[in-house]
């Protein structure tokens, strides 16, 4: 019997606003936190980004011709919603209903972003973001309103781009937090109140539409550097307090029952008030969405006694000797790729959805194809080791959304570091003509596309 992906398998790419849109203080859009975030010398501002709000058309374009079927993008609140509060701003809303009608125009299917770390400065400023339940209520006010709004064209949906990142020292840099001592107790507040943000849009989405909903994490494997068995006590805690933490949350409505006893044992304040229970013991989820870049690996003797399991790899990431890294660190790891699909799956039962995945690789453009055969490499692995989780697993897998498959700035606002199977014209200080340039990835991709992931051979 011949191993076939599904007629429907989701084929497809993600992005954030604020890396993809530009347009940053036109069309009614209030300030975000990274509206007034400086260039730098390794890092562009985020004033013009690849100016998809001007290019969207192009950009799906190459998207369909591509064989995409699917999109994962993101609203950004503050272009909705100015303040994060009050009165929403119908230009902006315009601009996403254009958008969505583009997409389906196409045969695109789109999947909502509610947030992705750009929180609205007004928040930021007034209440110091998700350490306020002000902001939380905020938040599910603006997402009720994008539903009501999209909901109808829109049927995939996420809150939070990879909310686990909420449990770790990231949080105060995504959450709009601007100011404070960073301690542990707001750590576990703003996760919290993430949570019950999340649960407030999930819990209104089941009770008032048929649209699909699923949490999202940015998922690494966790490995211990040595069969010594505080590596691997370290490695699971890892797990339980960043991964699995939020997945009973996701799937059955509660905290994982270690994660809470350690809260309790710590004298922990998380806020967690009485009612909250209400909210999170509804939530469920039709999908688990996830990131994937790397794996990671963890040296216990290199954590600080004392130090909370959130906090173990920023002390004890150790080099992996198996596996080869990318030139910025990340080591490239297809098989942990499998691992996660296939032990989520088992577990919880709920199809899984790799909706981030790619490699970041410095390019110069000559005005010829750039030969990227690694990125080929890279996402042949992984979709490989995808199929092997579907076929020889039994992995409920709903498709393979690669992460930025048209240049932006990174994370960090870095143009340097590019994911595309096209390339942007434009570099971290030189906006140039941003034109698009198919790599040669475009068209491996394409043609892995046409066969629904039968052929991952090379092209010529």
């Amino acid at each position: 019997m011949t191993k076939q992906l599904p007629k429907d398998f989701a084929w497809g790419n993600s992005t954030s606003s604020m890396q993809t849109e530009g347009a940053w203080n036109i069309g009614g859009k209030g300030k975000s936190v990274y509206d007034d975030r400086p260039a730098t010398e390794n890092s562009s501002d985020w004033h013009d980004a690849i100016d998809e709000y001007h290019r969207y058309e192009e950009d799906f374009d190459l998207m369909a011709k591509q064989g995409m079927n699917f999109y994962r993008f993101q609203i950004s609140w503050s272009r909705v919603n100015p303040d994060g509060d009050g009165e929403f701003n119908e230009e902006g809303i315009e601009f996403y209903s254009k958008l969505i009608d583009a997409l389906l125009a196409r045969n695109i299917t789109p999947m909502i972003c509610l947030y992705h770390f750009d929180m609205p400065l007004h928040l930021a400023e007034k209440y110091n973001g998700f350490l306020s339940r002000h902001v939380v209520d905020a938040f599910v006010r603006y997402g009720e309103e994008m539903v009501k709004r999209f909901g109808s064209r829109v049927k995939y949906w996420i809150t939070f781009n990879e909310q686990n990142l909420y449990h770790m020292g990231e949080a105060f840099r995504i959450a709009g937090y601007l100011e404070g001592d960073k301690t542990d107790d707001e750590l576990y507040q703003i996760s919290h109140h993430v949570m019950l943000a999340h649960a407030g849009v999930a819990n209104y989405i089941h009770d008032n539409t048929d649209c699909k909903i699923g949490g999202m994490l940015a998922y690494s494997e966790a490995y211990p550097a040595s069969p010594d068995p505080k590596d691997v006590l370290y490695a699971r805690q890892i797990n339980e307090f960043m991964n699995r933490d939020l997945l009973d949350a996701f799937v059955y409505g509660r905290y994982s029952n270690e994660v809470m006893t350690f809260v309790k044992n710590h004298g922990i304040d998380m806020d967690f008030q009485p009612e909250d229970e209400d909210v999170l013991i509804k939530l469920t989820s039709d999908f688990i969405a996830f990131s994937y870049y790397r794996s990671d690996t963890i040296s216990a003797a290199q954590v600080p006694e004392g130090t909370i399991p959130n906090h173990y790899l920023d002390e004890g990431i150790k080099k992996n000797p198996y596996l080869k890294a990318s030139e910025f660190g990340w080591q490239i790891d297809p098989l942990g790729f499998r691992d996660i699909l296939t032990k989520v799956y088992n577990e919880y039962g709920v199809p899984m959805f790799p909706i981030e995945n790619g490699i970041g690789v410095r390019e110069e453009f000559d005005g010829g194809e750039i030969q990227d055969d690694y990125r080929i490499s890279y996402h042949r692995e992984h979709i490989q080791a995808m199929e092997d989780a579907i076929f020889e697993d039994g992995v409920d897998v709903i498709g393979y959304l690669g992460w930025g498959l048209i240049d932006i700035p990174s994370s960090s606002g870095n143009m340097d570091k590019r994911y595309g199977t096209v390339y942007v014209n434009r570099t971290n200080h030189d906006l140039k003509d941003m034109r698009r340039v198919p790599k040669k990835s475009y068209w491996w991709l394409k043609h892995v596309i046409e066969t629904n992931g039968a052929d991952l051979s090379d092209i010529n």
